[in-house]
């Protein structure tokens, strides 16, 4: 998945100064690197990309601040001394990678906004090009932290200290496996929307980590994800193999109206065994922790990564041994199949791992058809695209570039007057936002870059606001601007402070919630942009943890084209003025 990130500029664009960088010694556990740059361009201040064709664990420099934005990929920023570079100059450094094993893999180095001399490298034909000029209209950043909020409002179990959500409180701390995430605007905890929210959602903080550093939220983020993470772990059993499917009672919790902190009902749990099917669920919760391997591996926390990755490899084995699909949750979330979860958990495990079986399992589960759309049910699109960006084979670019094309205009979906690509009228918003999401990972892979950016950046904006609903400028997440929905579908937020009563009267009350759910997606839409923010409309003000999903991912991506000055210039239908 790493591609160098060595941008392929237009032709009235100077090209960038890709220099090699020698690697000077090699040993078991790491290697020496000695970079030298000419500088071609007067800077008061640089960033540099170093990229590496293969993983590293991390870098010692002393010249610079480094972020890793992938297992390929540092971004080194000057320090104070070093800020100042001149024409005629040269900026060389040495520095240590720590790696697995002993390799000496090819390193590149480029700095932002430097023109190269003659003779520079040029960059591979699957980079990403640029697609720089445009100007942002919308906080994304802003965005991107009012998300990491609203799942921190859906936790269940004990809260930390450190919990920001004032009307929350400790609920449902004896469950048979507690913590997690509550679904939507209910107080289930469903394994596969669970699993697949937390995929998408890592698949962002390691791909677009940069975006993350950007907009400040990258300690709020590895504190969001870890509340999944550590309810997979607690949820699965490695000697019973045993792994927990589903804790409540979808028909008892959905005639309840309040808190989660005043439940009173039974919640019980089911499980995934081996008499009891489950692999799509099983598989989708071993990808979660394949990905949440990485990123804490990225973090630094060794211990916690190794622990999610041998979890996650039993769980794999126990799927790929156990065929079948969970059939207790299907009243609410019935699988359609799970050979996109096993090709999805056996595709990050390869990342993870860099083990060749699960590449050769991957390639064996993934199907060649058009995915619907990207949901908590089908994968297939995501697993095509990290096939091709493993394996540079053109089938699954052809794929991914035909789920795109029929999500495009003139494509077959229907669009809403103002822009909103709709696929469904349950979590229109959610769909356009997954897709925009696969979009600007595919133009990161170098599949039709500057076409996909637009349209997903298009979508974003559609939901931030660029709309005509009550005026113009309504923002479909809760909290983002001065005009968003007041009603979400959500017990929760519905009920005032305690102790006030909550019932069945709160979600019929006229009026605001009294509680904000800051960062949460509401559903969206019906086709001709028509919208209704009334608490008793669960199909149009329903508010998951999968609906703000691939949302959270494309803000993501979105602060990174920012931070690498790519991003474009757009064009919605009904601009918030």
């Amino acid at each position: 998945m790493w591609l160098f990130p060595i941008l392929l500029l237009a032709l009235s664009v100077p090209a960038l100064c890709i220099t090699n960088v020698p690697v000077t010694n090699h040993w078991s556990g790491g290697f020496q690197g000695e970079a030298c740059i000419p500088i071609t361009t007067e800077m008061d201040g640089w960033k540099a990309h170093l990229t590496f064709s293969e993983d590293v664990d991390s870098i010692e420099i002393w010249v610079a601040e480094a972020t890793k934005l992938s297992p390929r990929e540092f971004l080194l920023e000057n320090k104070m001394y070093d800020a100042q570079q001149h024409i005629g100059d040269k900026l060389c450094f040495t520095f240590l990678a720590k790696t697995t094993g002993d390799i000496s893999p090819q390193v590149t180095i480029y700095i932002e906004g430097m023109d190269g001399p003659a003779g520079a490298t040029s960059a591979p034909h699957t980079a990403a090009p640029h697609t720089g000029g445009g100007s942002a209209k919308k906080d994304y950043a802003d965005a991107l932290g009012k998300s990491i909020l609203f799942y921190d409002a859906q936790r269940s179990g004990k809260l930390p200290a450190n919990n920001p959500i004032h009307w929350r409180g400790d609920s449902a701390v004896n469950d048979c496996v507690p913590g997690g995430w509550y679904d939507a605007g209910d107080h289930v905890k469903f394994g596969l929307p669970m699993a697949s929210t937390s995929t998408l959602l890592l698949w962002s903080l390691i791909r677009f980590k940069d975006g993350y550093v950007k907009a400040g939220q990258l300690d709020n983020m590895y504190d969001m994800i870890k509340w999944p993470l550590d309810y997979f772990l607690k949820g699965w059993n490695p000697q019973s193999k045993q792994l927990v499917a589903q804790v409540g009672d979808g028909g008892a919790d959905h005639s309840y109206w309040g808190r989660p902190e005043d439940m009173t009902m039974a919640r019980p749990c089911q499980y995934i065994s081996s008499s009891n099917k489950g692999s799509d669920i099983a598989a989708e919760t071993a990808a979660a922790l394949a990905l949440g391997s990485i990123a804490f591996k990225e973090k630094g926390d060794n211990a916690y990564s190794s622990q999610l990755l041998t979890a996650a490899e039993s769980l794999y084995a126990f799927a790929k041994s156990n065929r079948g699909v969970f059939s207790g949750s299907s009243q609410f979330y019935s699988s359609s199949g799970d050979k996109d979860e096993m090709c999805e958990a056996s595709a990050w495990l390869y990342r993870a791992t860099k083990n060749n079986q699960y590449l050769d399992d991957a390639k064996t589960f993934v199907e060649d058809a058009w995915a619907w759309a990207l949901s908590w049910d089908d994968k297939k699109v995501a697993c095509q695209l990290i096939l091709y960006e493993e394996t540079k084979n053109s089938h699954f670019k052809d794929a991914v570039v035909g789920f795109m094309e029929a999500w495009l205009p003139a494509g077959g979906i229907t669009y809403t007057p103002c822009g909103l690509a709709w696929r469904d009228q349950w979590g229109a918003n959610r769909y356009a936002a997954n897709t925009a999401f696969l979009a600007l990972l595919a133009a990161e892979a170098g599949i039709a870059t500057e076409k996909y950016r637009v349209w997903a950046i298009e979508q974003i904006n559609y939901i931030l606001g660029d709309n005509h609903h009550d005026g113009g400028c309504y923002s479909f997440q809760i909290g983002y601007g001065d005009n968003y929905p007041q009603q979400p579908h959500h017990r929760a937020a519905s009920c005032p402070d305690r102790p006030a009563p909550c019932s069945h009267d709160q979600l019929n009350a006229q009026g605001p919630s009294p509680q904000t759910l800051v960062g949460a997606i509401v559903g969206g839409p019906e086709a001709n942009d028509n919208y209704r923010d009334r608490r008793t409309d669960y199909i149009l003000n329903e508010v998951a943890t999968d609906y703000n999903s691939g949302f959270h991912g494309s803000l993501a991506a979105i602060v990174h084209l920012q931070v690498t000055n790519n991003f474009p210039v757009t064009h919605n239908k009904c601009p918030c003025q």
